[in-house]
């Protein structure tokens, strides 16, 4: 039996910066109509498990919620993961685990976050909410991601020209998309909107006037960030036997790693290292790669290591429609963002039998998540 997992459908909400478009949508509100859209992607299947990723609340399994709010029904159990800003890819994986093993045949999974509406956390007795829980314990580095990206730029010589030119070509790309109607059929509207909030014209000279955002003298800026938003993004996996002719792309081989906490952004090189290592391919054979843009400086740092160019030769090859820095991050849905630009870009784009794609994200507390793709 060819249990093989392969991603047949795939859908997103349009992406919020947090506090303004989906200012009042729960995370739940957020997810049912992703989660309901794919389902209805893959029609006359029972959903055996929907997997979320999810970061900052509000608990409760916003998975279950999110299947319940989705109309699936009772049955449908839910399992929200948490790895952080990988959340969306590793719940990804997750279904992949699952449908290869042969226990379920169509699992929905991606990820949701509602920066907007994540509860405030107080420790029992203190007098003020807490910004953000620990990604290391006491003994080891545990940097916020600013000034993380900022040791990885200083560590990996990624100049402030490189960083901006490339937020700039982020938002160029993403706007170009836009009006070609290339994020059309993978958006669900919701909320009465039907496109990203974000993107707009960005000019290099703008960029280079704007202070450092986290060190002193640093190369990492609010303009070559990515912001806090809001959105949700789903794919329904199920096994090749079952797969019925739908076109897709097959999941080949994922990765979950662990890197040094003190230089989080670095993740997505180990990780990718061991996919490829894993297929047998190398970074030639693939023909996209998403990377969740959580900042300039860390793209291009990965990108050097795994030898791609994004800035020239490989342009249309990594995130070619641009990505979280012109898009919005919302954090434990990009991971499951990234795929559904991947099955855009290569299965409605009409890509070859036998392309490959790759998506990574990089994770707080030092981990990097890959997974290879084929079209089939």
């Amino acid at each position: 039996m060819d249990n093989r997992p392969v991603v047949v459908a795939a859908a997103r909400t349009p992406i919020g910066t947090a506090g303004h478009a989906f200012r009042a949508l729960t995370a739940d509100r957020l997810a049912a109509p992703v989660v309901a859209a794919v389902a209805a992607g893959v029609p006359g299947r029972t959903v055996d498990d929907v997997v979320l990723g999810n970061c900052m609340g509000p608990g409760g399994n916003v998975a279950r919620v999110s299947a319940l709010a989705a109309g699936l029904g009772d049955a449908v159990p839910g399992l929200t993961v948490d790895r952080q800003c990988g959340s969306g890819l590793a719940a990804v994986l997750v279904a992949g685990q699952a449908v290869r093993s042969g226990e379920m045949d169509l699992v929905i999974a991606g990820g949701v976050e509602s920066a907007s509406t994540a509860p405030l956390r107080n420790l029992r007795g203190a007098a003020e909410p807490y910004a953000r829980a620990p990604f290391a314990p006491p003994g080891h580095p545990d940097p916020d991601m600013g000034p993380a990206a900022d040791a990885l730029a200083a560590a990996r010589a990624v100049t402030r020209e490189r960083q901006d030119a490339y937020a700039c070509l982020s938002h160029a790309k993403a706007l170009r998309a836009r009006e070609l109607g290339r994020f059309d059929e993978e958006i669900v509207p919701v909320a009465g909107r039907a496109d990203d909030q974000r993107p707009r014209p960005l000019r290099p000279a703008f960029l280079a006037r704007l202070p450092a955002a986290f060190v002193p003298e640093g190369t990492v800026t609010a303009g070559n960030s990515s912001p806090i938003s809001d959105g949700a993004a789903a794919v329904a996996v199920v096994p090749e036997r079952l797969r019925a002719g739908l076109p897709g792309l097959r999941l080949v081989a994922g990765s979950v790693v662990g890197c040094d906490p003190g230089l989080p952004g670095w993740g997505p090189v180990p990780a990718v290292r061991r996919v490829l290592e894993h297929a047998g391919v190398d970074m030639a054979r693939i023909e996209a790669v998403e990377i969740v843009e959580a900042f300039a400086a860390q793209v291009l740092a990965v990108t050097d290591a795994l030898g791609l160019d994004p800035l020239g030769a490989d342009s249309g090859r990594v995130c070619a429609d641009g990505g979280a820095l012109a898009l919005g991050h919302p954090w434990g849905a990009s991971g499951a963002v990234v795929v559904t630009r991947l099955f855009s870009r290569l299965v409605r784009g009409g890509a070859e039998p036998g392309t490959l794609g790759l998506a990574t994200a990089a994770v707080g507390g030092g981990l990097g998540v890959a997974a290879l793709f084929e079209v089939v």
